[in-house]
């Protein structure tokens, strides 16, 4: 598997933070409040696929976004099938 595809929900999580006009530090700010210790070079390195994402982490960034867990996943989820 390549650097790029260790996780699926990063794209999707880069996404949605720009829709909401949210910065790198502003979203690890408020995953922070939210009871999960990151940095926003963590959060450069999950929404460039770089960095794998556990399913809870999934769970809180969905959450701080304002989505379903399974949005996050969705779009990523059926370009990993095709690489199968």
């Amino acid at each position: 598997m390549q650097a790029s595809t260790k996780n699926i929900a990063g794209r999707e999580v880069q996404r949605r933070r720009l829709l909401r006009n949210m910065s790198q530090n502003e979203l690890a700010t408020a995953c922070q409040l939210a009871g999960w210790d990151v940095s926003r070079g963590t959060l450069a390195k999950i929404e460039a696929g770089l960095r794998c994402v556990s399913d809870v982490e999934v769970v809180l960034l969905a959450k701080v976004i304002g989505c379903n867990p399974g949005e996050l996943l969705k779009r990523g989820f059926h370009e990993c099938l095709k690489m199968c």
